[in-house]
């Protein structure tokens, strides 16, 4: 499995805009739909990926947790499906029923949002204040696939304590890893 860094977009930078389809529901949203009052959490994951399916159950515990605390979240899958048809948005809409999500899973069909993020891995995540500014981008946590660490999602706990809390972190961000972001 090829694994990939994330790129580290510069914090501080505001929320690029979008509207894509979320295959749950087949509604539209915008970044500014879907914002938390406290913060907003955006991952790039898709259907296939062993680190995804690795974080997956403490990814949804973390939206579980946090949602009712103010955090916006969605993920987003921006896959090119011509080559890649297991993260088409059918199959999207059944990882989603499966995995139990209960926030968008966004289908970036044109690969124009994962740009405009500078997202490269899945997962890939990116966690914004109140007022749409980058705070944290990296990984979840070190547990990765086959390292023995289990998953606590201790880095990007602490990220979105920090934000709901208005606490000032200053703990080192580590990129996150995964496999490549499929482009066409």
């Amino acid at each position: 499995m090829a694994q990939i860094s994330s790129r580290m977009l510069p914090l501080g930078t505001l929320a690029p805009s979008f509207y894509l389809k979320d295959t749950n529901s087949n509604n539209h949203y915008t970044f500014d739909e879907l914002k938390g009052n406290k913060g907003t959490l955006i991952v790039f994951i898709c259907n296939h990926c062993p680190f995804v399916h690795h974080i997956v159950e403490e990814l949804v515990m973390i939206a579980n947790d946090y949602r009712v605390q103010g955090l916006g979240m969605a993920a987003i899958s921006s896959n090119d499906v011509a080559k890649y048809p297991q993260d088409g948005p059918e199959l999207m809409t059944e990882f989603a029923f499966q995995n139990n999500f209960e926030f968008p899973y966004l289908f970036d069909q044109t690969q124009e949002v994962a740009k405009a993020f500078d997202a490269a891995c899945t997962p890939d995540f990116f966690l914004f204040d109140s007022e749409s500014k980058l705070v944290y981008r990296g990984q979840m946590d070190d547990s990765r696939p086959g390292n023995g660490i289990p998953t606590s999602g201790s880095d990007l706990r602490n990220a979105i304590d920090s934000v709901i809390y208005n606490r000032v972190f200053a703990f080192p961000q580590k990129p996150s890893l995964g496999c490549g972001i499929k482009w066409k």
